[in-house]
């Protein structure tokens, strides 16, 4: 397989991150600097990046974090601030599928499949997600105008769904599915809808959802949810 294969199903970065890395002569093939689009035998080759082996997985590992508001959707943070590494047992080349911004709560897939991480993601895939924003405005005007569509600063944002349920005097849960992950595309969809957002969760990404996962708390995917994740990623 491609080298930026092997470091993306190794958990290492995804395939763009791997090829930067090769690029910057920072990856070796038994001992000699790497070449973009090499191939190679995870069996049989030795491949190091900043001379640290890369140690392929036997099997692939998979849970879902319900992310508390206040933590980083990232490995490490300078400032020491708590990230979702924090939140989950320790196992080599665990990444994240799909970051949540730092407020942002509810379902994170984590996995060691760092192959099947960067193709759910990726925009060509389409995985469906569901968002519940608790917010301050018009909620029925959002919605009429919601469903046509907003212009956001990175294109156009029109969702799948978009449906709204009173709380209270002027407060909504809106509940907003897309099929694509732009940064902050909830927080930024709802301004363009002059609506200030409380809280938002994330309760379903593809076949997994939310349900009663205690904030912080992870599981294991279930058979069901895991085979529709790698069709999704194949």
């Amino acid at each position: 397989m491609r080298i930026q294969r092997a470091l993306a199903r190794a958990g290492v970065a995804s395939r763009r991150r791997a090829e930067d890395l090769v690029a910057a002569g920072r990856v070796h093939v038994n001992g000699a600097v790497a070449a973009t689009g090499q191939s190679v035998d995870t069996d049989a080759d030795s491949i190091t990046v900043d001379g640290t082996p890369v140690v392929q997985p036997v099997g692939f590992h998979w849970i879902v974090l319900n992310k508390p508001s206040g933590v980083l959707t990232t490995k490490s943070d300078p400032a020491g601030r708590r990230t979702v590494f924090d939140l989950v047992p320790p196992r080599p080349g665990l990444t994240y599928v799909g970051r949540l911004d730092y407020m942002t709560e509810g379902v994170l897939i984590l996995t060691t499949d760092g192959e099947a991480a960067h193709k759910l993601t990726h925009p060509s895939g389409e995985v469906e997600r569901t968002y519940v924003a608790t917010v301050r405005g018009d909620g029925p005007a959002a919605v009429r105008a919601g469903r046509n569509g907003v212009e956001l600063e990175d294109g156009w944002m029109q969702p799948m769904d978009i449906a709204a349920r009173n709380i209270s005097r002027g407060l909504w849960e809106l509940e907003v599915t897309i099929a694509e992950g732009r940064t902050r595309e909830i927080r930024r969809f709802c301004a363009a809808l002059d609506l200030a957002v409380e809280r938002l969760v994330r309760t379903r990404f593809g076949p997994v959802s939310l349900g009663k996962l205690p904030s912080g708390a992870t599981r294991p995917l279930t058979g069901r949810e895991r085979d529709i994740i790698l069709a999704i990623a194949q």
